[in-house]
This record gives structure tokens, sequence and C-alpha cells, in this order.
């Protein structure tokens, strides 16, 4: 009986070392690195793309805080919504905008509201594709290379 009880002690104390909850530290890092994964993937989906390198220069992205880069995927995210061929990306670019906010949320960052949809009829429909995508693009390779402002508000 006795070594029973010692196998299940035993077994007990091993099986909450092993499911220990993470740190808020080493959350916040899972989080950035999942959502840098993401980026990359999304990354992955544009290239697939086979679209012309583009001679379209864009300013430099506006990468600040999660705040800001919550925002700035929102509006990315609704620019997509008007593509139904760029689905993918679409929902790629959402479920990042998601990671962000919920970081942001955790972190206890003011976020402004997600920007509301707004349909764009234009008048060159192929030619407002490729901007969006060219504009994710640039978005998203600019966040990878700071993605150190994933920590900051």
């Amino acid at each position: 009986m006795r070594n029973i009880l010692a196998l299940l002690c035993v077994f007990l104390m091993a099986a909450h070392q092993s499911t220990s909850l993470l740190t808020k530290g080493e959350s916040i890092r899972n989080t950035i690195h999942n959502i840098a994964n993401i980026a990359q993937i999304t990354l992955v989906h544009i290239k697939k793309l086979k679209l012309l390198a583009s001679p379209i220069g864009f300013p430099p992205a506006s990468i600040v805080g999660l705040s800001n880069i919550s925002h700035e995927l929102g509006v990315l995210d609704n620019e997509l919504q008007q593509h139904p061929f760029l689905i993918q990306i679409q929902a790629d670019v959402s479920s990042l905008e998601g990671r962000v906010r919920s970081l942001a949320l955790s972190m206890e960052c003011p976020l402004k509201p997600k920007p509301a949809v707004q349909m764009d009829e234009s008048v060159f429909p192929d030619s407002h594709l490729y901007m969006t995508v060219t504009k994710v693009q640039h978005y998203l390779e600019e966040l990878l290379l700071n993605k150190g402002k994933l920590k900051l508000c």
C-alpha cells in the first residue's frame, strides 16, 4: 500500500512540474513568436501569388507599438475584405490583428476601436488588388524587421 501511495505522490509531483503555467513574460514572448510566424506565413502566401516586384514606393510603415500595429492591421484587413481572391491572405491578416489586439489587451495597452469597413468601388479593380497586396507585403516585412515594437504599447 505504501508503494502505491509513494508512486501516486511521485506521479502527482511530476505532473505538476510538467504542467506549470507560463509566466507573463514567457507568454508575451510566445505570443510575439506566434505573431512573427503568422507574418512570415502570410508573406509566403503573398509570394505564391507570383506578382511582379512592385515599382511602387510606399511611405515607411508606421510601426510604433501594439496599439498602432493593431489599428494598421485592422485597416489592411478591411482592404483585403474587398478582394475575394485574397481570402487566405485576409484570413492571415485578420488572425494576426486578433493576436496583436489580444497581446495589447494583456499588456493593458490602450486600443483604438477597430476601423469600420469601407467599400471602395475602384475604377481599376486589378490595380487596386495589386496595390493592396503590395501594401500588405510591405507592412509585414517592416513588422518583422521591427518585431521588438511588439513589446511596446
